[in-house]
């Protein structure tokens, strides 16, 4: 997933390019610049205004939204572009009869093709050819062919782009159910047992946590979004702990500590509360005697930094870190998921910090950056 937040980077970068050499050009007085420095913007414009329909990925749709950019891009009278089964839209004149054949043989081999008046280029992702780009042109040329073969592979990595971040936003989804399967039966039996316990005893009590435990629920299981506020996440681990203290009465001592101007910060759904679960079932449930567990929320600059800390029994170093690269099936409700999609939003730098030992308790930490590059899957600042 690293490969995918460089490759956006990169189009990033194309974009501020395009914006700064029409600043430039703009701020000149008198003057537009020179030739070149006009077909330069010109050019990283038009890639620039064809590169959002491609990250769509290559179907009609997309290419319709791209196709006149790219025509201009080519400079040629007709450009279609084509996927494994047939033409997807043309920008121009419809030539799909005389192009039919070099299309067939681009697609077989993978190189561009080329006769006195078209051009077909292929369109590749990794090593699969999906399509091409077909040029027809009365001035067709070998300058045209280079031209078309350039702009093939620049639509060729926009189609990668878009398929990579299909896939991130598909493994993402499916590590979010897999979160969401492990929030724990022991706990949601646990709570309905102790719900239970107060239904003739202290009724109003049990209607209290019934409603904590329908407002857990309904957070937990929501269908709509990868991310939340944190203010939203601290509500739902605020649940979830008035729910175990009914279970563990005194035994159960909680710290909170949030800095207010934190909790607007956008964060990955179910990344905190996860960790909370973990420290009171693995870590205070099975020490004899009172716990204590603190969740403070910190404002660190450009980042918030968070800290899930218990007294339990703590665990084995070298188990954690086994289950943090995916090695073993630790006892811990969510640990790595957590871990791993932090470390794809943000980047390796951004993966959980765990302090643990055998007796002495298990402390997590996370960073969470306040500002972070918008993306359609990605947090907004």
């Amino acid at each position: 997933m690293g490969d995918v937040l460089i490759a956006l980077a990169v189009v990033a970068v194309l974009i501020a390019v395009a914006i700064l050499t029409r600043w430039v050009l703009l701020s000149r007085r008198g003057s537009l610049g020179s030739e070149e420095d006009r077909a330069t913007y010109e050019t990283l414009h038009t890639a620039a205004l064809a590169s959002p329909a491609l990250r769509s990925g290559l179907d009609a749709e997309s290419v319709a939204k791209a196709l006149p950019h790219i025509r201009r891009l080519i400079a040629a009278r007709t450009v279609g572009i084509t996927d494994t089964h047939g033409p997807l839209g043309w920008a121009g004149d419809d030539e799909t009869e005389a192009t039919a054949e070099l299309v067939t043989v681009a697609l077989e081999t993978g190189r561009t093709q080329a006769s006195n008046r078209v051009v077909v280029a292929p369109l590749s992702i990794e090593d699969r050819v999906v399509g091409t780009i077909v040029v027809v042109d009365d001035r067709a040329s070998a300058g045209m062919a280079r031209t078309t073969t350039e702009v093939a592979g620049w639509v060729s990595s926009q189609l990668e782009l878009a398929e990579l971040s299909a896939s991130r936003t598909a493994l993402m989804e499916a590590e979010l159910r897999a979160l969401r399967a492990q929030i724990s039966p022991h706990f949601i039996y646990n709570s309905l047992g102790a719900i239970a316990s107060f239904v003739r005893t202290d009724p109003e009590r049990a209607r209290e946590l019934l409603l904590e435990f329908a407002d857990f629920t309904r957070y937990s299981f929501r269908q709509h979004g990868d991310y939340t506020t944190l203010a939203e996440e601290l509500r739902s681990i605020e649940r979830y702990l008035v729910l175990e203290k009914a279970r563990f009465g005194d035994r159960l001592k909680v710290t909170t500590r949030i800095a207010p101007e934190v909790l607007s910060l956008t964060v990955p759904f179910l990344t905190i509360q996860p960790l909370v679960e973990n420290a009171v079932r693995h870590g205070l449930e099975r020490k004899p005697g009172p716990g204590q567990l603190t969740v403070i929320a910190e404002d660190a600059g450009a980042e918030c930094l968070i800290s899930i800390e218990d007294d339990g029994v703590g665990s084995d170093p070298e188990t954690v870190r086994a289950a943090l690269a995916g090695r073993n099936s630790s006892p811990s409700v969510g640990l790595a998921n957590v871990d791993e999609r932090l470390r794809t939003v943000y980047g390796n730098d951004h993966g959980l910090v765990v302090e643990t030992a055998p007796g002495l308790g298990t402390k997590v930490t996370l960073r969470i950056p306040k500002f972070t590059p918008t993306t359609a899957e990605g947090p907004r600042p």
